[in-house]
């Protein structure tokens, strides 16, 4: 068995890097060939995988979402397996497929799918803006989500998560509904938001279950949009994201659908996988089965 193993080595604020040996160790153990891809940056990720997919038995993302996020460019739809093996500051994808959190042990179980032919298939969206197609996994987020991680973005300091914290404060402080408009399905209604997630999975943002009901292998997207709601409602209620209860919450709506298209008036950006996906509009479908994982739990 022959695998690529593609390394964020700055994931996990460095973790991913102190790891990659042991997991190359790992691998080899259980019989694996194991050809090192580095991820310097998400374009040359992307082609990598592309490059590699046709003479492999599977690709191993180690890092955290973002390199999933390139490896899921390269192998959708092309029945290479992903094996995701968790390193990051965020592990929304491994979480929802049930992929041990120790890369090492993600490592034991991918060999073992590998070597059993048992791999799952799951759903992918692709995305279409003026940013061009993008394939996600996970949750696709516009509105005050998509606003903090612009933020981010731009931020040059401070370093770390106090950079997030800042861009949340930043944001709060100019938070304001936004109107969207939403087609589900066809089917196109107006809403005032602070926000809207479209779930193939259930977890974004570090484990927080924004779209609680999302299944990654039904075919259908969740949808969780949030009303126009206050700066003290909003703190008060994220917490709640941690258990999926803010779905009780007057001010959200939950639906779902095949196809989901996000268009404003404003410029508003929408990111998935903790990845920069494209301005508003974007046209985002449901593409079932169209990847192969290694090492989830068995539903």
């Amino acid at each position: 068995m022959r695998v690529a193993l593609l390394v964020n080595a700055a994931a996990g604020r460095g973790r991913a890097r102190s790891v990659a040996v042991a997991v190359t160790d790992r691998l080899r153990a259980g019989g694996v060939e194991v050809e090192p891809l580095v991820a310097t940056d998400r374009s040359v990720a992307e082609a990598a995988v592309a490059g590699v997919r046709d003479r492999v038995d599977a690709v191993a993302a180690l890092g955290g979402d973002g390199v999933a996020h390139a490896a899921v460019q390269g192998l959708a739809g092309s029945g290479t397996p992903l094996a995701v093996l968790p390193a990051g500051t965020g592990n929304d994808l491994a979480l929802a497929l049930g992929v041990p959190p120790d890369p090492r042990a993600a490592a034991d179980a991918a060999v073992a799918d590998l070597g059993a032919g048992t791999g799952r298939s799951v759903d992918l969206v692709r995305s279409t803006s003026a940013a061009g197609d993008r394939w996600w996994a996970t949750v696709l987020c516009c509105g005050f989500d998509s606003a903090v991680s612009d933020r981010v973005n731009r931020l040059r300091w401070p370093r770390g998560p106090r950079r997030y914290d800042l861009a949340i404060a930043l944001e709060l402080a100019r938070l304001r509904p936004r109107t969207v408009q939403l087609t589900l399905d066809g089917v196109t209604t107006d809403h005032d938001v602070t926000l809207v997630a479209v779930g193939n999975t259930p977890f974004y943002g570090g484990g927080l279950r924004i779209c609680p009901g999302a299944d990654p292998a039904d075919g259908l997207l969740d949808v969780t949009v949030v009303g126009p709601v206050g700066r003290r409602e909003l703190v008060r209620t994220r917490p709640r994201l941690a258990s999926g209860t803010h779905v009780d919450h007057p001010a959200v709506q939950v639906a779902r659908a095949r196809e989901v298209r996000l268009d404003s008036a404003e410029p508003l950006t929408t990111w998935a996988d903790g990845e920069l996906v494209g301005p508003v509009p974007v046209r985002a479908a449901v593409v079932p089965a169209s990847l192969v994982v290694l090492g989830g739990a068995r539903r």
